[in-house]
């Protein structure tokens, strides 16, 4: 492969070949060999994460059937370990600097990602959604979520590209967000919008197998499979106006934004099969989380009279992440000691 350094498909500096030692390339045959580099990156990136959905449905989980905690751990090593992997290639091909806005993006998602488990659970419990069937509504929830997400990073990279000002919108919603998430409690998430969507989408009041939708009396209607899907889109669309504007705090590099986010929520579904169970004990991730979200907000607000490194940034966030998983740890464990 042409190893030229680093090819930015998210933005649009000049590119440099490191073979001439000559100033910025500008003429028409150097832009079409970066629109080539450019489009070869998207391109190749787009095929992998569709062989890996119909790899994760047709093969990892075929059919409805109960995961168990083993394989979901092991599911999830795997996801880790390709976002790891993809990092080493942005390493390769772009840069350590673009590596790191990679790799500080993917710790902001999943960690953010771990705290919307909770509201997953809730929404399976109020549509009474049996444990073999969750694995499906959550992979067509993060195939709609593919989708959305383009549209809200490159509509997040336009409007700072072309309206500066909306940087500093950005850092104070930031904290109002981080606020939000350290003093929220875990309430229905089904209930409100599955009331609203009801009556726009007539349902039977039962499940017919992994079906989205039945006949009854020779009716087509959705089921409550279906609402649930629906549901989860919408609270994945609420998650992503907390991160996405996150992520555009520490690189506005499309191309970065949105693979770091991608790769953090392809690993969504095999994560909370694997720790659903441990997630009440993790007391204290969302002050982690609002201290994180404090955090990128005022890197935003600051941005134009300090400039606080990707590396401190990804050090930073790492830290107070690993502090507070190990404090929720400990006191689940002094919780579940008895008494003396």
């Amino acid at each position: 492969m042409r190893r030229a350094t680093p090819v930015d498909p998210g933005s649009s500096g000049a590119f440099r070949c490191p073979l001439c030692m000559v100033s910025p390339l500008n003429t028409a045959t150097d832009i079409r060999d970066r629109m080539i580099d450019t489009t070869a990156m998207w391109t190749g990136f787009i095929v992998l994460v569709a062989v890996l959905l119909v790899l994760d449905l047709g093969v990892f989980n075929r059919g409805s059937k109960h995961i168990s905690v083993r394989k979901a751990v092991y599911l999830t090593l795997f996801w880790i370990s390709l976002a790891v992997a993809f990092g080493a290639f942005v390493y390769i091909e772009m840069g350590a600097d673009k590596a790191a806005e990679y790799f500080a993006g993917y710790v902001v998602e999943k960690a953010m990602s771990v705290d919307n488990l909770f509201v997953f659970i809730l929404i399976f419990g109020y549509f009474a959604i049996p444990d073999e069937y969750q694995h499906k509504a959550l992979f067509y929830g993060i195939v709609g979520a593919l989708l959305f997400r383009a549209v809200f990073v490159f509509a997040g990279v336009e409007l700072l590209e072309r309206f500066h000002f909306i940087m500093y919108i950005f850092g104070a919603f930031l904290i109002y967000a981080a606020i939000k998430t350290m003093l929220k409690k875990e309430e229905g998430g089904g209930n409100r919008i599955s009331k609203i969507m009801s009556r726009w989408i007539k349902t039977s009041p039962e499940l017919d197998g992994d079906r989205f939708f039945t006949v009854k009396n020779g009716v087509r209607i959705g089921t409550p499979l279906l609402l649930c899907v629906i549901v989860i889109e919408l609270t994945d669309i609420v998650f992503a106006l907390d991160s996405i504007p996150a992520i555009l705090a520490i690189t506005t590099d499309s191309f970065i934004v949105y693979t770091s986010n991608i790769f953090a929520i392809l690993g969504l579904r095999s994560l909370y099969f694997a720790i659903r169970g441990s997630l009440n004990s993790l007391v204290y991730l969302k002050y982690g989380l609002g201290i994180v979200l404090a955090f990128v907000g005022i890197k935003m607000l600051v941005s134009e009279f300090a400039e606080i490194s990707v590396a401190a940034s990804l050090a930073f966030i790492g830290s107070v992440l690993l502090v507070t998983i190990a404090a929720s740890v400990i006191a689940s464990r002094r919780k579940s000691l008895p008494d003396v």
